[in-house]
Protein backbone atom coordinates (compact mmCIF):
# COMPACT_ATOMS: atom_id res chain seq x y z
CA UNK A 1 0.00 0.00 0.00
CA UNK A 2 1.37 3.41 -0.89
CA UNK A 3 1.82 5.69 2.32
CA UNK A 4 1.07 8.54 0.22
CA UNK A 5 -2.88 8.43 -0.50
CA UNK A 6 -2.70 10.30 -3.71
CA UNK A 7 -0.41 8.59 -6.09
CA UNK A 8 -0.47 10.93 -8.87
CA UNK A 9 -0.25 14.42 -10.28
CA UNK A 10 -2.13 16.58 -12.62
CA UNK A 11 -0.05 18.88 -15.24
CA UNK A 12 0.77 22.69 -14.16
CA UNK A 13 -1.41 23.69 -16.99
CA UNK A 14 -3.98 23.34 -14.93
CA UNK A 15 -17.32 21.99 -7.75
CA UNK A 16 -30.02 19.37 0.16
CA UNK A 17 -31.71 21.86 -0.13
CA UNK A 18 -33.14 24.35 2.83
CA UNK A 19 -35.86 25.93 3.38
CA UNK A 20 -36.63 30.07 1.74
CA UNK A 21 -39.38 31.86 1.03
CA UNK A 22 -41.71 33.48 -1.08
CA UNK A 23 -44.37 35.38 0.05
CA UNK A 24 -48.10 35.01 -1.78
CA UNK A 25 -47.47 32.78 -4.53
CA UNK A 26 -49.49 29.62 -4.87
CA UNK A 27 -47.80 26.55 -4.53
CA UNK A 28 -49.44 24.53 -7.99
CA UNK A 29 -47.99 27.95 -9.63
CA UNK A 30 -44.75 26.40 -11.53
CA UNK A 31 -41.11 26.52 -9.48
CA UNK A 32 -39.04 29.05 -11.97
CA UNK A 33 -42.90 31.07 -12.03
CA UNK A 34 -42.74 31.62 -8.51
CA UNK A 35 -38.64 32.08 -8.15
CA UNK A 36 -39.22 34.87 -10.97
CA UNK A 37 -42.04 36.35 -9.17
CA UNK A 38 -39.63 36.61 -5.79
CA UNK A 39 -36.94 38.47 -7.95
CA UNK A 40 -39.23 40.66 -9.49
CA UNK A 41 -40.60 42.10 -5.85
CA UNK A 42 -37.08 42.18 -4.97
CA UNK A 43 -35.96 44.33 -7.67
CA UNK A 44 -39.38 46.60 -7.13
CA UNK A 45 -38.56 46.83 -3.67
CA UNK A 46 -35.32 47.90 -3.71
CA UNK A 47 -34.36 44.74 -1.66
CA UNK A 48 -32.02 43.59 -4.47
CA UNK A 49 -29.64 46.26 -5.47
CA UNK A 50 -29.36 47.64 -9.30
CA UNK A 51 -26.25 45.90 -10.82
CA UNK A 52 -26.29 42.89 -8.65
CA UNK A 53 -24.65 40.34 -10.24
CA UNK A 54 -27.39 37.17 -9.95
CA UNK A 55 -25.79 33.92 -10.68
CA UNK A 56 -27.63 30.50 -10.87
CA UNK A 57 -25.02 28.72 -8.49
CA UNK A 58 -25.45 31.03 -5.27
CA UNK A 59 -29.40 32.23 -6.11
CA UNK A 60 -30.38 28.08 -6.67
CA UNK A 61 -28.14 27.21 -2.94
CA UNK A 62 -30.34 29.82 -1.43
CA UNK A 63 -33.52 29.05 -2.57
CA UNK A 64 -32.95 25.00 -2.32
CA UNK A 65 -33.73 24.24 -5.78
CA UNK A 66 -31.95 23.19 -8.58
CA UNK A 67 -30.16 25.83 -11.14
CA UNK A 68 -32.96 24.33 -14.16
CA UNK A 69 -35.75 26.84 -12.30
CA UNK A 70 -33.17 29.42 -11.34
CA UNK A 71 -32.37 29.19 -15.35
CA UNK A 72 -35.77 29.43 -16.50
CA UNK A 73 -36.86 32.33 -13.76
CA UNK A 74 -33.59 34.69 -15.16
CA UNK A 75 -34.42 33.95 -18.53
CA UNK A 76 -37.69 35.38 -17.99
CA UNK A 77 -36.98 38.37 -16.32
CA UNK A 78 -34.23 39.13 -18.81
CA UNK A 79 -37.29 39.13 -21.68
CA UNK A 80 -39.06 41.61 -19.73
CA UNK A 81 -36.26 43.68 -19.29
CA UNK A 82 -35.24 43.09 -15.90
CA UNK A 83 -31.57 41.77 -15.92
CA UNK A 84 -29.21 41.68 -18.89
CA UNK A 85 -26.26 39.97 -19.78
CA UNK A 86 -22.91 41.84 -19.72
CA UNK A 87 -19.39 41.22 -19.88
CA UNK A 88 -19.14 38.48 -17.44
CA UNK A 89 -20.87 35.55 -15.93
CA UNK A 90 -24.46 35.95 -14.80
CA UNK A 91 -26.91 38.48 -15.04
CA UNK A 92 -27.20 42.46 -14.09
CA UNK A 93 -30.44 43.43 -11.74
CA UNK A 94 -31.66 46.55 -13.25
CA UNK A 95 -30.19 46.20 -16.82
CA UNK A 96 -27.01 46.70 -18.33
CA UNK A 97 -26.43 50.14 -18.16
CA UNK A 98 -26.00 49.34 -14.13
CA UNK A 99 -22.43 48.65 -12.86
CA UNK A 100 -21.78 44.93 -12.16
CA UNK A 101 -21.99 44.62 -8.24
CA UNK A 102 -20.39 41.90 -6.90
CA UNK A 103 -20.95 41.11 -3.26
CA UNK A 104 -22.76 37.65 -1.38
CA UNK A 105 -26.25 37.15 -1.85
CA UNK A 106 -28.75 37.29 1.38
CA UNK A 107 -31.51 35.90 2.38
CA UNK A 108 -32.75 40.26 2.57
CA UNK A 109 -32.16 40.80 -0.69
CA UNK A 110 -34.65 38.33 -2.26
CA UNK A 111 -37.44 39.82 0.60
CA UNK A 112 -37.68 36.50 2.64
CA UNK A 113 -38.23 36.58 5.95
CA UNK A 114 -38.76 34.12 8.56
CA UNK A 115 -43.20 34.37 8.48
CA UNK A 116 -42.98 33.75 4.43
CA UNK A 117 -44.27 31.13 2.90
CA UNK A 118 -41.68 28.48 1.36
CA UNK A 119 -40.81 28.38 -1.83
CA UNK A 120 -41.82 25.13 -2.39
CA UNK A 121 -43.45 23.07 -0.10
CA UNK A 122 -41.14 20.01 1.10
CA UNK A 123 -41.97 16.82 -0.25
CA UNK A 124 -42.32 13.39 0.66
CA UNK A 125 -38.37 12.34 0.13
CA UNK A 126 -37.36 15.48 2.19
CA UNK A 127 -38.67 14.20 5.31
CA UNK A 128 -36.37 10.87 5.38
CA UNK A 129 -33.98 11.78 3.46
CA UNK A 130 -31.14 12.37 6.68
CA UNK A 131 -32.18 9.43 8.16
CA UNK A 132 -31.71 7.19 4.96
CA UNK A 133 -28.54 9.20 4.35
CA UNK A 134 -27.38 8.39 7.98
CA UNK A 135 -27.82 4.88 7.79
CA UNK A 136 -26.75 3.86 4.06
CA UNK A 137 -23.41 5.79 5.35
CA UNK A 138 -22.74 3.73 8.05
CA UNK A 139 -23.91 0.45 6.10
CA UNK A 140 -21.34 1.35 3.48
CA UNK A 141 -18.22 0.96 5.58
CA UNK A 142 -19.25 -2.85 6.27
CA UNK A 143 -19.46 -3.64 2.53
CA UNK A 144 -22.13 -4.18 -0.02
CA UNK A 145 -26.07 -4.26 1.09
CA UNK A 146 -28.91 -4.99 -0.85
CA UNK A 147 -31.94 -2.49 0.03
CA UNK A 148 -35.84 -3.04 -0.57
CA UNK A 149 -37.36 -0.48 -1.64
CA UNK A 150 -40.77 -1.36 -0.51
CA UNK A 151 -39.80 -2.16 3.19
CA UNK A 152 -37.88 1.63 3.05
CA UNK A 153 -41.22 2.70 2.53
CA UNK A 154 -43.35 1.04 4.74
CA UNK A 155 -40.68 1.47 7.58
CA UNK A 156 -40.94 5.30 7.32
CA UNK A 157 -44.33 5.30 6.68
CA UNK A 158 -44.03 6.69 3.15
CA UNK A 159 -44.87 6.26 -0.83
CA UNK A 160 -42.98 4.30 -2.96
CA UNK A 161 -42.53 7.02 -4.94
CA UNK A 162 -40.41 9.49 -1.93
CA UNK A 163 -38.68 5.65 -0.91
CA UNK A 164 -37.17 5.58 -4.68
CA UNK A 165 -36.67 9.45 -4.39
CA UNK A 166 -34.43 9.25 -1.76
CA UNK A 167 -32.56 6.17 -3.04
CA UNK A 168 -31.68 8.23 -6.47
CA UNK A 169 -30.44 11.29 -4.70
CA UNK A 170 -27.81 8.70 -2.55
CA UNK A 171 -27.28 7.90 -5.95
CA UNK A 172 -26.00 10.55 -7.20
CA UNK A 173 -23.54 11.26 -4.35
CA UNK A 174 -22.18 7.59 -5.25
CA UNK A 175 -23.32 6.05 -2.08
CA UNK A 176 -25.86 3.52 -3.80
CA UNK A 177 -26.32 2.16 -7.02
CA UNK A 178 -28.03 -1.26 -8.95
CA UNK A 179 -26.96 -4.63 -9.26
CA UNK A 180 -27.53 -6.23 -12.84
CA UNK A 181 -30.66 -7.32 -12.03
CA UNK A 182 -31.53 -3.38 -11.03
CA UNK A 183 -31.57 -4.10 -7.38
CA UNK A 184 -30.74 -1.10 -5.13
CA UNK A 185 -27.17 -1.89 -3.61
CA UNK A 186 -25.12 0.14 -0.46
CA UNK A 187 -21.71 0.91 -2.17
CA UNK A 188 -18.88 -0.26 -0.15
CA UNK A 189 -16.73 2.80 0.74
CA UNK A 190 -13.51 0.82 1.83
CA UNK A 191 -10.11 2.44 1.59
CA UNK A 192 -9.56 1.19 -1.92
CA UNK A 193 -12.76 3.11 -3.36
CA UNK A 194 -11.92 6.18 -0.82
CA UNK A 195 -8.78 6.65 -1.96
CA UNK A 196 -10.04 6.36 -5.79
CA UNK A 197 -12.47 9.45 -4.84
CA UNK A 198 -9.55 11.46 -3.14
CA UNK A 199 -7.13 11.09 -6.26
CA UNK A 200 -10.29 12.15 -8.60
CA UNK A 201 -11.03 14.73 -6.38
CA UNK A 202 -7.40 16.17 -6.29
CA UNK A 203 -7.33 15.79 -10.21
CA UNK A 204 -10.33 18.10 -10.52
CA UNK A 205 -11.12 19.91 -7.71
CA UNK A 206 -7.84 22.57 -7.77
CA UNK A 207 -9.00 23.21 -11.57
CA UNK A 208 -12.49 24.09 -10.60
CA UNK A 209 -11.43 26.43 -7.76
CA UNK A 210 -9.51 27.73 -10.07
CA UNK A 211 -12.17 28.88 -12.64
CA UNK A 212 -14.39 29.06 -9.64
CA UNK A 213 -12.57 31.67 -8.10
CA UNK A 214 -12.71 33.96 -11.14
CA UNK A 215 -16.30 34.55 -10.51
CA UNK A 216 -15.99 34.44 -6.60
CA UNK A 217 -15.83 38.23 -4.91
CA UNK A 218 -13.29 39.50 -2.11
CA UNK A 219 -16.67 39.74 -0.01
CA UNK A 220 -17.66 36.11 -0.41
CA UNK A 221 -14.05 34.47 0.51
CA UNK A 222 -13.96 36.89 2.50
CA UNK A 223 -16.90 35.87 5.00
CA UNK A 224 -16.02 32.25 4.28
CA UNK A 225 -12.76 32.86 5.75
CA UNK A 226 -14.00 34.18 9.06
CA UNK A 227 -16.74 31.79 9.42
CA UNK A 228 -13.18 30.10 10.14
CA UNK A 229 -11.11 31.94 11.98
CA UNK A 230 -14.68 31.97 14.89
CA UNK A 231 -14.91 28.33 14.49
CA UNK A 232 -11.44 27.63 14.95
CA UNK A 233 -11.32 29.80 18.17
CA UNK A 234 -14.22 27.53 19.37
CA UNK A 235 -12.93 24.44 18.25
CA UNK A 236 -13.59 21.35 19.59
CA UNK A 237 -16.92 22.78 21.20
CA UNK A 238 -18.37 22.64 17.26
CA UNK A 239 -21.47 20.56 16.31
CA UNK A 240 -20.83 17.96 13.28
CA UNK A 241 -23.94 19.79 11.51
CA UNK A 242 -21.32 23.44 12.09
CA UNK A 243 -17.61 21.41 10.51
CA UNK A 244 -20.28 20.10 7.58
CA UNK A 245 -21.18 23.77 6.62
CA UNK A 246 -17.62 24.82 7.07
CA UNK A 247 -16.49 21.73 4.68
CA UNK A 248 -19.75 22.99 2.26
CA UNK A 249 -18.14 26.31 2.03
CA UNK A 250 -15.07 25.39 0.32
CA UNK A 251 -16.11 22.10 -1.39
CA UNK A 252 -19.48 22.89 -2.50
CA UNK A 253 -20.55 26.29 -2.51
CA UNK A 254 -17.36 27.91 -4.03
CA UNK A 255 -15.69 25.29 -5.95
CA UNK A 256 -19.32 24.42 -7.51
CA UNK A 257 -19.26 27.57 -8.59
CA UNK A 258 -16.94 26.52 -11.22
CA UNK A 259 -18.56 26.63 -14.72
CA UNK A 260 -17.27 23.32 -16.34
CA UNK A 261 -20.93 21.38 -15.83
CA UNK A 262 -18.87 17.83 -16.68
CA UNK A 263 -16.10 19.02 -13.52
CA UNK A 264 -18.95 19.89 -11.19
CA UNK A 265 -20.65 16.54 -11.88
CA UNK A 266 -17.87 14.44 -11.69
CA UNK A 267 -17.38 15.82 -8.18
CA UNK A 268 -20.33 15.28 -7.22
CA UNK A 269 -19.92 11.46 -7.47
CA UNK A 270 -17.65 11.99 -5.07
CA UNK A 271 -19.36 13.63 -2.13
CA UNK A 272 -20.08 10.46 0.02
CA UNK A 273 -16.63 10.92 1.64
CA UNK A 274 -17.92 14.14 2.93
CA UNK A 275 -21.06 12.42 3.67
CA UNK A 276 -19.10 9.88 5.76
CA UNK A 277 -17.82 13.13 7.83
CA UNK A 278 -21.01 14.68 8.32
CA UNK A 279 -22.15 11.58 10.47
CA UNK A 280 -19.61 10.05 11.98
CA UNK A 281 -16.89 12.52 13.09
CA UNK A 282 -17.76 13.32 17.10
CA UNK A 283 -19.82 10.31 17.11
CA UNK A 284 -18.36 6.59 16.10
CA UNK A 285 -15.45 8.91 15.44
CA UNK A 286 -14.48 10.93 17.83
CA UNK A 287 -13.16 14.26 17.15
CA UNK A 288 -9.88 14.72 16.54
CA UNK A 289 -7.51 17.41 19.58
CA UNK A 290 -6.08 18.96 16.47
CA UNK A 291 -8.42 21.32 13.85
CA UNK A 292 -9.44 18.54 11.10
CA UNK A 293 -9.20 20.82 8.44
CA UNK A 294 -9.95 24.74 9.15
CA UNK A 295 -6.21 25.77 8.67
CA UNK A 296 -5.89 23.70 5.66
CA UNK A 297 -9.24 25.85 4.42
CA UNK A 298 -8.24 28.75 6.00
CA UNK A 299 -4.97 28.29 3.60
CA UNK A 300 -6.83 27.95 0.44
CA UNK A 301 -9.21 31.03 0.84
CA UNK A 302 -6.11 33.07 2.08
CA UNK A 303 -4.04 32.27 -1.40
CA UNK A 304 -7.71 33.47 -2.75
CA UNK A 305 -7.80 36.75 -1.60
CA UNK A 306 -4.08 37.52 -2.12
CA UNK A 307 -4.92 36.68 -5.86
CA UNK A 308 -2.53 33.54 -5.41
CA UNK A 309 -4.63 31.43 -7.34
CA UNK A 310 -1.88 28.71 -8.04
CA UNK A 311 -0.63 28.68 -4.32
CA UNK A 312 -4.76 27.94 -3.42
CA UNK A 313 -4.66 25.70 -5.44
CA UNK A 314 -1.68 23.32 -4.22
CA UNK A 315 -3.18 24.34 -0.74
CA UNK A 316 -5.84 22.67 -1.73
CA UNK A 317 -3.82 19.52 -3.19
CA UNK A 318 -2.25 19.20 0.24
CA UNK A 319 -5.77 19.65 2.29
CA UNK A 320 -7.07 16.70 0.02
CA UNK A 321 -4.13 14.40 0.36
CA UNK A 322 -4.05 14.82 4.50
CA UNK A 323 -7.98 14.58 4.27
CA UNK A 324 -7.73 10.78 2.39
CA UNK A 325 -5.64 10.19 5.26
CA UNK A 326 -7.80 11.12 7.99
CA UNK A 327 -10.55 9.43 6.15
CA UNK A 328 -9.25 6.16 5.99
CA UNK A 329 -8.72 6.24 9.67
CA UNK A 330 -12.15 7.32 10.28
CA UNK A 331 -13.84 4.57 8.72
CA UNK A 332 -11.32 1.69 10.86
CA UNK A 333 -12.31 3.33 13.79
CA UNK A 334 -15.92 2.85 12.75
CA UNK A 335 -15.51 -0.83 11.72
CA UNK A 336 -13.58 -1.49 15.28
CA UNK A 337 -16.41 0.69 17.32
CA UNK A 338 -19.56 0.38 15.77
CA UNK A 339 -21.33 -3.14 14.70
CA UNK A 340 -22.89 -3.05 10.76
CA UNK A 341 -26.44 -1.94 11.18
CA UNK A 342 -29.09 -3.67 11.31
CA UNK A 343 -32.03 -2.45 9.40
CA UNK A 344 -35.92 -3.54 8.88
CA UNK A 345 -35.07 -2.71 4.88
CA UNK A 346 -32.17 -4.80 3.65
CA UNK A 347 -32.97 -7.16 1.34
Amino acid sequence: MHNRCIPVKPSTNTFMSTESSLPGTPASTPLYARIADLLRQALAGGALPPGMVLLEGPLSELLGVTRNPVRQALRELENEGLVARFDGRGMLAGGASETPLRQPLTPGMLGMGDESEPVRKAQGWEHIYHAVEHDVVHLSVFGAYRLNEVELARHFGVGRTAARDVLLRLEGLGLVGKDERQRWIVTPLDERRIRNLYQLRWLLEPAALAAAAADASAEEIAVMAQRLRRAKARYPRLTRAELDGLEHDLHVALIGRCPNDSIVESLQRTRCVLTLSKHVLGAAAPMPNEDPFMQEHLDVLEALARGETGQAQEALRRHLEASCLKIVERVRLVQERVPAPRLPYLA
